[in-house]
């Protein structure tokens, strides 16, 4: 049988045989990392008060207030064809911003501000728009497409009849919202295996690493490049690893793994070279908060995203900055940024996607702030988040972050701040939110405790 049929026919035979390999995958894996087998890659050391992740707890009826208003921006972004638009108003998205919308959908129906004929028409909807998709020469999902029509674009919402090629990075993100529906909601089984079984999926992964491809504008050729840098890279392959694919040299976070001092604290650096294979190599917040709320910390992730934060709040304590970066998009030209707390040489870098600095960019990230809030619940998280109590709006969602120079709001709207918003909550509720097998048991709310 196909790894598809037992996903979706035979959950629980298929659960025993996952233990097994998971099992068998990590004796494999503590072996090759342990001490005495002569392995030059970089040791990490668990740093002293690093804190366990929370319990689970009810959301206080102001939390139910922020849900609601982040689950609005997608109320009012919702095209007929059943997809969400990336950003206000802007009838575009990407497959990482598709699956911000999933995921937002999910942790609404678990947060309880949708009932659940709303949520099984809004996930039927949009996999059905998945189903449609024209893929990259037949293989995958394009970079881009227009959420109204549904056609391939390139980033700007042009059309391209032939594609801009596909992040693995992005599609691997999709593999969690389309695994909690196989497991936690098996009446979109179906309607899922229709989606994965016209994707190519076996052709994101090259030697072991995530491969993502290219197109020339141009000549139109196809080049197919490694994709991901650290941090990413792990989490796109533990999503791969949910559909039985392996990426194990990207799924090690020592195979490239060196330690910086930002702030004081050593925190986990990339040593391959900046745009080489066209990628950036930034340490930002986001694939270590993903990986937390979605997936749920390991030994590895939880330490290395502990120095994430820890950094971030070093930075305060200097300079009285509230500090929470990652990537995010901009009211503004380029309109989307990734603030880092390291790039090429330099903290507190801002660029492009081609590298360029923008450093009077910098910002306060909601999505950031509102991550660390759920994960860590410290009293710097929650002082963070208190700073952007001013950005909700009710009948529109969440706005960006506040920008560090001048204190002014960034007035983006978009799917993701308002999709990790979501999450965050969600997990405060519940915990992660991919647990195959699990019931997900919905929280009551009204508590107050923290």
């Amino acid at each position: 049988m196909s790894f598809k049929y037992n996903l979706l026919k035979a959950r629980s035979y298929l659960a025993m045989v996952i233990g097994i390999l998971i099992a068998f995958s990590i004796v494999l894996y503590v072996e090759s990392h342990s001490e005495d087998n002569g392995d030059s890659r970089v040791h990490i050391a668990p740093s002293v008060g690093r804190p366990l992740t929370p319990s689970p707890r009810p959301l206080n009826p102001e939390e139910i207030i922020w849900a609601k208003a982040a689950w609005q921006y997608f109320v009012n972004n919702t095209q007929p064809s059943g997809l969400v638009n990336s950003v206000d108003k802007f009838p575009s998205s990407t497959m990482w911003d598709t699956s911000s919308y999933f995921m937002a959908i999910i942790s609404a129906q678990r947060i309880g501000i949708i009932q659940q004929d709303e949520f099984d028409s809004r996930i039927s909807n949009a996999l059905g728009a998945l189903a449609k998709l024209p893929l990259f020469e037949g293989k995958l999902p394009n970079k881009a497409y227009n959420t109204q029509t549904l056609s391939m674009v390139n980033y700007i919402n042009q059309p391209s009849t032939k594609g801009i090629g596909w992040s693995a990075i992005d599609i691997s993100r999709m593999m969690v919202p389309l695994n909690i529906l196989v497991w936690n909601y098996p009446q979109h089984a179906v309607e899922v295996n229709k989606v994965i079984s016209h994707w190519k999926l076996n052709a994101l992964v090259a030697d072991d690493q995530l491969q993502g491809s290219t197109i020339n504008d141009k000549t139109q050729a196809v080049s197919l490049h490694q994709e991901g840098r650290m941090g990413y890279e792990q989490y796109a392959a533990r999503t791969l690893q949910l559909v039985g694919i392996n990426a194990s040299l990207a799924l090690d976070y020592t195979a490239h793994l060196q330690f910086i001092k930002v702030e004081g604290i050593l925190v986990p650096d990339d040593i391959r070279i900046s745009q080489k294979e066209g990628a950036n190599t930034f340490i930002v917040s986001e694939p270590y908060i993903l990986t937390g709320l979605e997936l749920g910390f390991d030994l590895y992730s939880s330490e290395l995203a502990w120095r994430v934060f820890k950094a971030q709040e070093n930075r305060f304590q200097r300079t009285g900055i509230y500090t929470s970066v990652s990537e995010d998009h901009v009211d503004t030209a380029p309109y989307f940024i990734y603030s880092t707390l390291h790039y090429s040489g330099n903290d507190w870098a801002v660029i492009t996607e081609k590298g360029v600095r923008v450093d009077k960019l910098r910002q306060l990230s909601t999505k950031s702030a509102f991550s660390w809030y759920a994960l860590w619940r410290t009293a710097y998280s929650e002082q963070t988040r208190r700073q952007l109590s001013g950005l909700m709006v009710p009948s529109k969602g969440w706005y960006a972050g506040i920008y560090e120079i001048d204190n002014k709001v960034n007035t983006s709207l978009n799917a993701n701040t308002n999709g990790v918003v979501l999450e965050s909550l969600a997990f405060i509720n519940g915990g992660k939110l991919l647990c195959t097998g699990c019931t997900q048991v919905k929280q009551p709310v009204g508590a107050t405790d923290k």
